[in-house]
């Protein structure tokens, strides 16, 4: 018996909109028929290296491996390490790029020119639920990253989940994050596919060019974002188009960035909770409540001392590395990642708060704790913590820290960078935090 399937999109007419490019809007037609040549041109190989940074060209490029049965590795990085270690993993692997984005030692096919499209429908390709589409990889921001598969049923139900709880149907989505992070992946291309809502094409940075990108779409639209995106922006006192929502994953966000971004941007803000052994899991408005409601049919169950996700989109039962605590069936309350607590002389706390209360010290664009590696029974555990502060020094940090946190977890030593080694969707990789403090030791940061 043949495998159940699921359409490519469920765009529903030919001139449907399911991009917005610097030349306009692309219709689910010209997008089906530049999937189907791009499809064509691939060279032998099962597994594709989707490098492209256009996000509508990693679109195309996503489609055209699943239509053609191959699957897509959408890595951390493109460190040569990285791109060894997949390669020698998977000797059939080929790179789908937009030309700069081509990688060394890989054969490659640069996005083509748009297809051209005949008069009447295209038919909208069907693909097996239980067809892989793409290993996706932990950030490796604790360690060297895992794989885990995605199928196309449980992207398919992923992303419907998570447009209904957003109301994302027509909506432009401007994203801030590469869509080959999950965060990415799911809130700027799957909700694209499965979800009614079209994608900007370009991945703006700085505050000016995400403002531009919005200008560049119609409403409703909304923006796609990280709260240290989400700060620069703000502190940039650019103007910004009306928004109709605004969407924060990859770090906590608090509550007083919620406010004065909802107060600035005239949007409701929405965060979106989850990882990628699972995909995401759960959403909340920040400024109206502490609590997390559960996305479509996920629920969480009982796992020694912690808790496990099940249903949905998520595949068996999967571990979560976080400390929760369940309100009801839907809702649940999130008190951090284990990693992330820490306890000092039999005071607790959590890197996440700390961070919080060091990046909004006055004056403080960028900041972030490190608990350094296990040390001795008899050695006295120091945290440290890295900041970018124009203008200040570091008894100014210090003295409002105390204000703000008890003294057990000021940082010793704190450092002054000009910036921190955040990856592309804004994470710290412990590596590069360890690299950044050793560095400064060596007289590296001041």
């Amino acid at each position: 018996m043949n495998a159940p399937t699921l359409p490519l999109t469920d765009q529903p007419r030919p001139d449907s909109i399911i991009a917005w490019c610097a030349d306009g809007p692309v219709t689910r037609d010209q997008f089906l028929a530049d999937v189907a040549q791009c499809a064509a041109l691939f060279p032998p190989g099962g597994h594709v290296l989707n490098s492209c940074s256009d996000r509508y060209h990693f679109l195309v490029g996503l489609a055209a491996a699943a239509v053609s049965g191959r699957v897509s590795l959408l890595p951390p990085n493109l460190t040569p390490e990285t791109v060894a270690r997949l390669a020698a993993e998977h000797p059939d692997l080929v790179c789908i790029h937009d030309g700069a984005d081509a990688i060394d030692g890989l054969p490659g096919l640069g996005m083509p020119p748009r297809a051209a499209v005949g008069a009447g429908g295209l038919s909208v390709p069907q693909i097996p639920v239980n067809q892989i589409i793409s290993h996706v990889y932990t950030s490796g921001s604790t360690g060297v990253p895992g794989t885990h598969l995605k199928t196309w049923g449980s992207l398919v139900v992923n992303g419907l989940a998570e447009a209904r709880r957003l109301g994302a149907a027509g909506h432009v989505l401007v994203g801030t994050v590469p869509a080959q992070h999950m965060y990415g992946f799911e809130s700027t291309v799957l909700m694209c596919l499965h979800g009614g809502a079209a994608l900007w094409h370009g991945r703006p940075f700085y505050p000016a060019d995400i403002a531009a990108a919005l200008a560049a779409v119609p409403r409703p639209r909304a923006l796609i974002t990280t709260p240290f995106h989400l700060r620069a922006l703000l502190d940039a006192e650019v103007a910004v188009p009306p928004l109709d929502f605004i969407l924060s994953a990859t770090a906590p966000l608090s509550e007083a960035l919620a406010r004065r971004a909802e107060t600035t941007l005239g949007a409701p803000l929405l965060e979106i909770y989850g990882c990628t052994e699972t995909g995401q899991l759960a959403s909340r408005r920040s400024t109206a409540t502490r609590a997390w409601e559960l996305l479509g049919t996920v629920r969480l169950a009982a796992a020694g001392d912690g808790h496990a996700a099940h249903g949905g989109h998520v595949d068996g039962l999967v571990r979560l590395s976080d400390v929760l605590e369940t309100v009801d069936e839907t809702h649940f309350i999130l008190h951090g990642r284990d990693a992330d607590l820490i306890n000092i002389a039999g005071k607790r706390t959590s890197l996440a708060y700390l961070n919080e209360q060091l990046t909004g010290v006055p004056g403080v664009a960028d900041g972030a704790f490190l608990m350094p590696d296990e040390e001795p029974d008899d050695h006295v555990t120091r945290l440290r913590a890295a900041v970018v502060a124009p203008g200040l020094t570091a008894k100014d940090v210090l003295d409002a820290l105390r204000q703000r946190i008890d003294p057990v977890f000021l940082p010793r030593p704190l450092i002054f960078v000009d910036r921190l080694p955040r990856n592309a969707a804004s994470k710290l990789p412990r590596a590069e935090l360890l690299a950044l403090f050793a560095s400064a030791a060596g007289g590296g940061g001041r």
